[in-house]
């Protein structure tokens, strides 16, 4: 049960007030172990910022240090009825074609219907690969009949089309199938029966009864090489697009082109700005690690009104760690690859430790030899990853350990301002007590002075009576 304060009962005294000095009197310890803990908190923010720049960094030249990251490619085409994109294993070079046909799906439509005419409803789909799935509706409705082949595996989808009226007035539908791929492979036939009917040839072909129509054939895209030349190739896709019809190179085609005198170009040329991008890319990376580490290096000075200069010191300075992983990445960037300075491909050190990119002298030594320039940009960026990795790493990384490390010191205050806590709950609850204590027996002190009082007073006036 919580003692009750009796300020000032007997004495005067605002006992609460006085309590509350002496408690913070007494904690004190305990208010700089919670300065610890703030100071040791906004280290371990700081360098958990930096441990994620480093990280990053570490991902940035990881990627660059690939052996083809400089190998980036643009395609162009000088129509709009083919588009190409290069990806990093094409090869620079030109080809003309010409576009004979787009890919495209069979669709075709049945005659006008009230409703299906077998009960039950049985279909026969046969693919131009000779394969056939027999599809057996609910029902001879036709919604049924949807249903059943959207249903199966015959790779049809159907669709109910609304189609006027009959002469008594009943509400037609026609049946639109249509394969789900495009290109010859997606051809399809379908007959009213089974498969074991079909094979007999009993089974009426769907698309042939009166009425019926095949509105789309199935179709492969085809574009034409070296057209009017003795070496003259016609070569087909199930779909739009040519994958293979360069190395690393794909072509879709979406309209038939220009007849034969004015073939389609289609180009492919190093990349040369995304390849700077690349190399840019790490030199901002890594200036930006080195920049955050500077700036949590520097000290500042302020000075008091009484003239009194203090220096303080940046969230880093005397971490030998972040100081250990600075050295680290600067000789990364700067120390020779092959016997060979990274200046030769515009990557050089200033004297502030930072790195400078020349886009113009990377370009020039990537066009005079793309081999030695990516090699160069290879092993930098491998030990830039190297010392990021190293620094960073979750489970190894130095600047990791001492974040570790900190976070298992705040934990450690944690649970000594705890104890604090309850130490100097008890010692409220003890002069709570006192105090306590000493206002009864003031107030007792006083009643007994007061009675006191009362009878020397009393005893006077009997003795004057007399």
């Amino acid at each position: 049960m919580a003692n009750i304060g009796i300020d000032g009962l007997a004495s005067g005294l605002d006992t609460t007030t006085l309590i509350n000095n002496l408690i913070s009197i007494e904690g004190t310890p305990q208010t700089l172990l919670k300065n610890k803990v703030s100071a040791a908190t906004g280290f371990i923010t700081s360098m958990q910022t930096l441990n994620a720049q480093i990280s990053a960094l570490a991902t940035t030249a990881a990627t660059a240090a690939k052996p083809a990251s400089l190998q980036a490619y643009s395609a162009t085409s000088s129509s709009t009825a083919a588009t190409v994109t290069a990806s990093a294993t094409a090869a620079a070079g030109s080809l003309d074609l010409v576009v004979g046909a787009t890919a495209q799906a069979k669709t075709a439509v049945t005659a006008a219907l009230t409703a299906w005419p077998d009960s039950p409803a049985v279909l026969t789909f046969t693919s131009a690969a000779g394969k056939t799935v027999e599809v057996t509706a609910a029902s001879s409705s036709l919604d049924d009949v949807v249903t059943a082949v959207n249903a199966s595996g015959a790779g049809v989808s159907a669709l109910k089309v609304a189609s006027g009226t009959d002469a008594a007035g009943a509400v037609q539908y026609r049946l639109q199938l249509t394969s789900k791929t495009t290109g010859a492979t997606g051809d399809f036939a379908v007959h009213r029966g089974t498969a074991a009917e079909v094979t007999a040839g009993t089974a009426p072909d769907l698309l042939a009864e009166p009425g019926a129509a095949v509105v789309k054939s199935a179709r492969d895209a085809s574009i034409t090489l070296y057209a009017g030349s003795p070496a003259e190739q016609v070569v087909t896709s199930a779909s739009n697009t040519f994958a293979d019809l360069l190395p690393g190179v794909s072509v879709t085609v979406t309209a038939v082109s220009a007849p034969v005198d004015k073939p389609i170009t289609i180009s492919v040329s190093r990349d040369t700005a995304t390849a700077g991008k690349v190399a840019s890319g790490l030199v901002s990376s890594l200036n930006a690690v080195l920049g955050a580490i500077t700036s949590g290096q520097a000290t500042t000075s302020s000075t008091s009104a009484t003239g009194n200069t203090t220096v303080k010191g940046g969230a880093y300075t005397g971490q030998s760690s972040v100081r250990a992983a600075q050295i680290a990445l600067q000789s990364a960037a700067s120390i020779p690859v092959d016997g060979r300075s990274p200046a030769t491909i515009g990557i050089s050190i200033g004297r502030d430790g930072s790195f400078a990119f020349d886009a113009d002298k990377f370009q020039a030594a990537l066009a005079a030899d793309p081999a030695a320039t990516q090699s160069m940009l290879s092993g930098i960026a491998e030990r830039v990853a190297a010392a990021a990795t190293g620094a960073s790493d979750k489970t190894t990384g130095t600047l990791t350990a001492v974040i570790t490390g900190q976070q298992s010191v705040v934990k450690d205050l944690g649970v000594r301002i705890a104890d604090w806590d309850l130490r100097l709950v008890a010692r409220r609850a003890t002069l709570q007590t006192t105090y306590n204590n000493l206002e009864v027996k003031l107030q007792a002190l006083q009643s007994q002075s007061t009675w006191l009082s009362s009878q020397i007073s009393s005893l006077t006036s009997s003795t004057s009576g007399s």
